[in-house]
């Protein structure tokens, strides 16, 4: 499997992913908005983007569809709860389908609800990589405010992208890690960890952005570290409600209404 990140240097700081068969050349573009960047990618490393699938449907990660499918004839594939909303889906997906590229890459589809209701990530077995599009970012979790649902972003997290193995890569669809990492470090004081990550990427070139494992995120990721004891005696002092030991979704829950206005 070979994966190109493309930078889309835009205002929402997009990641887009091109994942291409080395025997075949064939290749599938992740959420490709800026569609000129991915098929200028693909043409450079001599690939054909012969498949679109997008996580969800928000215009930031389908918008580039039309132009890609003008441009290759690609089919669409995404959620299939979400296809009527996007338009123009050949393949609608659920939990455990596995999207083909070429002779020799195979991706689970994981049904990944909270972002929006129908969010699809990608795993990779043989090369354990995840694109989880607005999910799991590096460092954070994706927001809740159009169509979302706290409750089953935890779900998604805790039953599905905790139990991967801890190599797996992470590639989320927006480039947001040093301000996650802040949010960490802010709920979070003392974790060496956030506070060692951030300082290698402050100020980092976008285009050049680490990617994490789920080790890592682990590790520094405030909506993994759900156990902390730092992490809850800081929730108490704005939720004094919660209690001396609330219950994991609890602390995710109230980590996700801080953040949506931290």
């Amino acid at each position: 499997m070979l994966i190109e990140r493309v930078w889309a240097a835009n205002e929402y700081r997009n990641f887009h992913y091109l994942i291409a068969c080395p025997e075949t050349g064939e290749a599938l573009a992740v959420d490709p908005l800026e569609w000129r960047r991915c098929l200028d990618a693909a043409r450079a490393r001599g690939w054909e983007i012969t498949q679109v699938l997008n996580t969800h449907e928000h215009r930031d990660h389908t918008g580039g569809n039309e132009g890609m499918v003008g441009a290759t004839g690609a089919r669409v594939l995404a959620h299939a709860e979400a296809a009527a909303g996007i338009g123009g889906v050949s393949v609608g997906l659920r939990q455990g389908d596995v999207v083909r590229v070429g002779r020799t890459v195979e991706l689970e589809c994981l049904d990944t609800p909270g972002h929006t209701l129908s969010h699809i990530c990608l795993y990779a077995h043989s090369d354990p990589a995840l694109f989880s599009g607005d999910t799991l970012f590096n460092a954070g979790a994706g927001n809740c405010h159009t169509s979302g649902r706290p409750d089953l972003l935890y779900e998604s997290f805790v039953g599905r992208l905790a139990r991967l193995p801890d190599s797996t890569r992470v590639y989320p669809g927006h480039e947001y890690l040093a301000r996650n990492l802040e949010f960490t470090l802010d709920r979070e004081p003392d974790n060496e960890a956030a506070a060692a990550l951030l300082a290698r990427c402050r100020d980092r070139d976008p285009a050049a952005a680490l990617v994490t494992t789920l080790a890592e995120e682990k590790r520094v990721n405030t909506f993994f570290r759900l156990h902390s004891p730092t992490v809850i005696a800081r929730l108490r002092e704005a939720f004094p409600d919660i209690g001396e030991r609330p219950d994991a979704k609890t602390v995710f829950l109230k980590l996700r209404e801080l953040r949506n206005r931290w």
